[in-house]
């Protein structure tokens, strides 16, 4: 329960500086990522505790990377972290989940994923407004990747690579888990 207190307010800290950086207002904020006003507010005051979607929207809107928004730097040239930094945004109905496990500053901020996949789950993302690339490695498994409705099967030792701006899924339609890295890279916000 700490660690997501903790979450909680390094997410309202940033958001707010990163808000105050630009000079923008909370409704300039939610036009450009799609985010209402409330849950705005919400987040800024540290009582929300946002799903995958609405942080991948403020980042989009930021130009930053999702781990900007729920870590503190520490202010280090060099960071390194261990699995204690690492954070699961996204658990599926049948145990998979999506840990981000590090990523880069911006401008082009990248962003390091490991996902698990149990047999049946779907993770479905929204186009990202901010036009990331983003690039998979299957590990284990079959993965089925939809972008813009078109589906391709990726099987391990693959690597798939498509636009972010696209609204896509991962999904795991055989009986063993999908293991994937991905690395998202998210380009800098517009002025």
């Amino acid at each position: 329960m700490e660690e997501t207190a903790d979450i909680t307010g390094a997410l309202a800290r940033t958001v707010q500086s990163l808000r105050a950086e630009r000079g923008w207002s909370l409704d300039q904020l939610a036009a450009r990522s799609g985010v209402s006003k409330g849950v705005l507010v919400a987040v800024e005051q540290a009582r929300s505790n946002p799903n995958l979607a609405t942080l991948a929207r403020l980042s989009d809107a930021f130009g930053v990377p999702v781990t900007r928004l729920v870590d503190v730097p520490d202010g280090s040239e060099v960071r390194i972290t261990g699995p204690g930094q690492a954070r699961v945004l996204w658990r599926g109905p049948a145990g998979g989940t999506a840990t981000i496990i590090g990523a880069t500053e911006p401008p082009w901020a990248a962003e390091l994923w490991r996902w698990t996949l149990q047999p049946g789950e779907t993770f479905s993302a929204d186009a990202h407004a901010s036009g990331p690339r983003e690039m998979i490695w299957v590990k284990a498994g079959t993965l089925t990747l939809t972008v813009a409705g078109r589906r391709h099967v990726v099987r391990a030792g693959h690597c798939a690579r498509f636009s972010g701006g696209l609204p896509h899924s991962y999904a795991n339609s055989g009986s063993e888990p999908v293991e994937l890295t991905t690395i998202v890279v998210v380009p800098p916000a517009p002025s």
